[in-house]
């Protein structure tokens, strides 16, 4: 005889040759959307468009790559990889077509909380140049990476994680009110972060409960302290910048091509502090030198892993909405589909793998995504034509921006999260259409501001459990219908008697736990409203469906006041085994009273749970495809109830 382990071999065996060539196909289709969009790329209509989107993505790629990893408290030139890995893994595997994946302020804040409280600031600059064998990088900065990647790594693997488990269709719990108060307090919080370098001044690295207002605090303690130049030239930076971009904003339709203002206000601003020697006669802190070519790969510090926990969590979390978001709005803008869980993979694999190359953690941005809107980009190949030119600056271009200031770079971040910060518009739009909305949006900002953006997104989702909970059980559950809403056609001779003790209710919602009760007692309001019974009748079934106890006769009702109920199921698209106890204690209740219930529309796994958990009526039928049939099988039954009364006379 076969013994149990060669069974279950044998059985293994035979399933891995049911696979046909087919089935590894689809599956490497639905997992690698790369190989269904780049065979069919029309070269001659979209690689133009395709490559002035990738020049300008580029260019905002290099400088926001730059300002991001200062943001996360690392050295700029790991902006550079983290602008140039995540986005071609992210090209094989994501589905957004015009979703521009790399460095992410939020992340970058996230991810700076763990380098800080892992290997705090010795020093406020990048100008040191002390070798340590990688990259002619000191020990000091690459220990910073290395907790910057392991949180890369870590938030990476969580999102791989959720795409195994299949959790991206909970994404319904992440409302617009609050992927947009969560996105607007962490911009909120970014801005703050680049105060001490726009106002030049030396501060202290603060995290926590509350930092903003401490930082803010500490601002107006130490205002005296404020280098001036630095300030006058942020100033002047963000000015520029604002204009110019408007201007593109305006123009855009008739220009495809935008000024790429924040390439030539870091050329400007780089030559005048190199020529004016700003670093040593003002004191300006600049960007410092910036090594060449990529570095070979090294996996992140797994000794810190378990360190980074809460980091890498925001950043799997945080990052994630915000990319999906954007790649929904995409798909929704140019009429294509984007798998919930498919971004789950794509996002996780472009923060594990671009770890080993010593990346920050990556997403998607609002304002790269933006850019390649106004661009008329139609593809990924936009993206990867970004990724050939920032090599070229990681390879040549990359030491000429050592003279770069970092109010500058501060300046463009701010600049950059204009989008973000503009969504409290959004608030007069909620007001208008519900206020419970415009609350949530409101105390989740206020949550994401006093604490962090996963702490508001966390507050925002229980908020939106808990107002569900609440709203569900008062939802309208049921509604009656009459024989015109359900398009039934009948002689005029049936319309006398066989039908008008029929009753049609629609059942409008779900029949779950929360609900069950209130279902229950609109059925009940509905019986009585339309007097379904008789008055001897009406008595028993209220003790019946209110759970009480009647004392004294019951009066059996007369077969002729025979009444029929028929709940058309239709809208009632998912229950759980409550819901289904309701149901059939319904269908006995009404039986005892003489009332038939009949249940139309019905959903297979309905039928089967209402078969397997109570004793139906085996004689007559209760389950009909639809109303119609429905009521059609009530007048055959009571015609030949007639006829037989008439014969047995």
């Amino acid at each position: 005889m076969m013994t149990g382990a060669k069974r279950k071999r044998s059985t293994v065996w035979r399933k891995i040759q049911a696979v046909r060539f087919e089935d590894i196909k689809a599956w490497c289709m639905r997992r690698l959307p790369v190989l269904e969009w780049v065979p069919v790329y029309n070269w001659k209509e979209n690689l133009v468009p395709d490559t002035v989107s990738g020049m300008m993505l580029a260019i905002q790629q290099v400088t926001q790559g730059l300002a991001f990893a200062v943001l996360s408290s690392v050295h700029p030139v790991f902006g550079l990889y983290g602008s140039f890995f995540p986005v071609i893994i992210y090209a094989i595997f994501g589905m957004g077509r015009h979703v521009a994946t790399g460095t992410f302020a939020l992340t970058s804040l996230i991810s700076a909380n763990a380098v800080e409280r892992l290997v705090p600031s010795v020093r406020t600059n990048f100008t040191a140049n002390n070798n340590s064998g990688i990259l002619g990088l000191s020990e000091f900065e690459m220990q910073r990476i290395g907790v910057a990647a392991a949180v890369s790594f870590l938030g990476g693997i969580i999102q791989v994680v959720m795409f195994m488990l299949q959790l991206g269709s909970a994404t319904f719990l992440l409302t617009e009110p609050v992927i947009s108060a969560m996105t607007t307090g962490a911009a909120t919080h970014v801005v703050t972060s680049q105060v001490k370098y726009l106002l030049g001044m030396k501060m202290p690295y603060m995290s926590g409960p509350l930092a903003f207002f401490h930082i803010y605090a500490y601002v107006f303690e130490n205002i005296r302290s404020v280098q001036l130049e630095a300030l006058l030239l942020s100033l002047l930076s963000i000015v520029v910048l604002v204009l110019v971009k408007e201007l593109n904003e305006k123009f855009h339709r008739n220009i495809k091509v935008v000024l790429p203002i924040d390439l030539l206000l870091i050329i400007a601003t780089s030559m005048a502090c190199y020529y004016a020697d700003m670093e040593y006669i003002y004191g300006i802190e600049v960007v410092g030198n910036i090594p060449k070519g990529l570095p070979s790969p090294k996996a992140p510090p797994m000794s810190v892993l378990p360190e980074v926990v809460t980091e890498a969590f925001g950043v799997a979390l945080v990052g994630y909405v915000a990319s999906l978001a954007l790649a929904q709005g995409s798909a929704k803008k140019f009429k294509y589909t984007v798998d919930d869980n498919q971004e789950f993979l794509a996002h996780g694999l472009s923060n594990v793998i671009p770890s080993f190359f010593f990346c920050i953690p990556s997403a998607a941005a609002m304002g790269r995504t933006a850019l390649l809107y106004s661009t008329g980009a139609k593809t990924q190949v936009a993206c990867l034509i970004s990724c050939v030119l920032i090599l070229v600056v990681i390879y040549t271009i990359g030491p000429l921006l050592y003279w770069l200031p970092m109010c500058v770079l501060a300046s463009i971040i701010v600049v950059g999260l204009k989008g973000m910060l503009m969504q409290f518009r959004d608030l007069k739009k909620y007001w208008n259409v519900d206020k419970i909305d415009w609350s949530i949006w409101v105390s989740t900002y206020v949550f994401t501001i006093c604490f962090a953006a996963n702490v508001g997104l966390l507050y925002g989702v229980v908020c939106t459990i808990a107002i569900v909970i609440f709203r569900f059980p008062r939802a309208k559950t049921l509604n009656l219908k009459n024989m015109k809403e359900v398009g039934y056609k009948y002689k005029a001779e049936d319309n006398c008697e066989s039908l008008k003790q029929v009753k049609i209710v629609s059942v409008n919602s779900p029949l779950v736990f929360l609900n069950a009760r209130k279902f229950r007692a609109d059925l009940l309001k509905i019986i009585q409203k339309d007097g379904m019974s008789s008055q001897c009748e009406q008595n028993t079934l209220l003790c019946s469906f209110s759970n009480g106890s009647c004392h004294g006769e019951l009066v059996q009702p007369c077969h002729s006041e025979r009444h029929v109920l028929i709940l058309d199921c239709s809208g009632l698209n998912f229950f759980d085994y409550t819901g289904v106890s309701v149901l059939l204690q319904i269908y006995m209740d009404c039986k005892t009273r003489y009332i038939d219930v009949l249940l139309a529309h019905c959903k297979g796994s309905l039928i089967k749970a209402m078969q397997y958990g109570g004793n139906l009526d085996s004689e007559n039928p209760v389950f009909f495809e639809s109303i119609s049939s429905a009521i059609e099988a009530i007048r055959i039954h009571r015609n030949y109830s007639k006829f037989s009364e008439q014969s047995e006379v």
